[in-house]
């Protein structure tokens, strides 16, 4: 898939390492279900585990034109009978990278790729409720605040309550009309 700055493709092993780089940084694990010690073994195996699962994609998100590494995105719960799934995890990892849009490019990506490639009818997604750009974010695109999931999540041992949010079809076609006005 490619935006106008952006390739996101499917993720290989050998981003495995960019993955186990970044996702050490507190800057990128603050606000993710991700505990703070997990090592290369560890993204290696749930790596292998989520391709060999049909219910889960992930993508590595690469700046154009070398096609640099910036960010990872992760689906899962991807439910053909309901047609339904979750963005899991999306970021930019590289600070200096973001606040310049391409986290919402590759958002807007992955929305089309789940409404119009997978005619996907719901995709969900949730975040902290500290994290007051992703909550921006995800309501810029369209998202719609459905409620708090207490102890919906696990970090460090610790259960931490997550806002969830969603998106029908008819909401993102409708999103993508006022685009094209």
């Amino acid at each position: 898939m490619e935006t106008n700055r952006l390739i996101i493709r499917e993720s290989t092993f050998a981003d495995c390492s960019f993955f186990a780089e970044w996702e050490v940084r507190p800057e990128v694990n603050e606000f993710f279900t991700i505990d703070d010690d997990r090592d290369y073994e560890q993204i290696v195996t749930e790596f292998i585990e989520r391709k060999n699962d049909p219910t889960q994609l992930q993508f590595t998100i690469c700046l154009k034109p070398e096609g640099k590494p910036i960010g990872r995105i992760y689906i899962s719960n991807i439910n053909h009978h309901y047609d339904s799934l979750d963005i899991t995890r999306i970021y930019i990892a590289d600070p200096s990278l973001r606040n310049q849009g391409y986290g919402e490019e590759a958002l807007r990506k992955i929305l089309e790729y789940a409404f119009i490639n997978l005619h996907m009818e719901r995709v969900t997604l949730d975040h902290f409720l500290k994290n007051k750009p992703a909550a921006y974010l995800y309501t810029k695109v369209g998202f719609k605040d459905e409620g708090i999931m207490r102890s919906g999540g696990k970090k460090n041992g610790r259960y931490i309550d997550l806002q969830l949010k969603s998106m029908i079809r008819a909401e993102y076609l409708n999103s993508t009309r006022h685009l094209d006005d």
